[in-house]
């Protein structure tokens, strides 16, 4: 029992300290692949569906504001402010699902981008609990710039489409610098099932949505991070 115990834990220390050193080294390196690439990879492989994906990594200085911005008033309007988890969005999940609504959820940007590098995307309490861990880490290793800068360049959006500087060239044939308010917000908008929406051209949903988007980014006014410091 003694020999279990030892054994046990010294899987426990090495996975701490593992994970710890790969968020320490992608709080300074890009973060070229991604499970979920992968994963994906095989599934389009099961369905006789092209593997390949496209993803280019750029810096947030490559970014349009109104990009960072759009996902930001669609995904996390609390993530300047939350340290991780947002409560009160988890709570008006649990509400809005328990009455029968539309099933939302109440991940924060951070717990997506923790999902999203390090995870897998099905459900379970497992998972759960590993991007819980994995949130709290990178909220304390990363700025919150650069977790907006990973999330930017790792989150999927369209069919074997990854980041929004692969994304603003297959959507809009420009660059990630060069969208506008409202093709950021076409983009964010078909964030919830990114591989079913369609940016452009958009569906009376998207459309809907992202003049939803555009408006809470006006509210939201200039884009100020906490901590600059990657």
């Amino acid at each position: 029992m003694k020999k279990l115990i030892r054994f046990i834990f010294k899987i426990l220390f090495w996975f701490v300290v593992s994970s710890f050193l790969v968020v320490l080294i992608y709080k300074y390196i890009p973060v070229y692949i991604t499970p979920l690439m992968v994963i994906r990879s095989f599934e389009n492989s099961e369905h006789n569906m092209p593997k390949a994906w496209e993803h280019d990594w750029v810096s947030m200085d490559q970014i349009s504001s109104s990009m960072q911005k759009a996902v930001i008033c669609s995904e996390d309007q609390n993530f300047l402010k939350h340290s991780g988890v947002d409560f009160k969005a988890v709570e008006k999940a649990y509400t809005a699902n328990q009455k029968g609504k539309r099933i939302r959820g109440g991940s924060t940007i951070s717990q997506q981008t923790a999902k999203n590098v390090f995870l897998w995307p099905a459900r379970s309490w497992l998972r759960k609990g590993l991007e819980t861990y994995f949130t709290v880490i990178i909220e304390l290793c990363w700025s919150k710039e650069r977790i907006l800068e990973v999330y930017l360049n790792s989150i999927e959006m369209g069919n074997g489409i990854y980041g929004c500087e692969a994304a603003a060239q297959f959507w809009f044939k420009k660059t990630a610098s060069k969208l506008t308010a409202y093709e950021a917000a076409a983009i964010a908008a078909i964030l919830p099932n990114p591989r079913v929406y369609k940016a452009s051209p958009a569906s009376a949903y998207i459309q809907k949505r992202k003049v939803w988007i555009v408006k809470q980014m006006n509210y939201f006014g200039p884009l100020r991070f906490e901590n600059n410091e990657k």
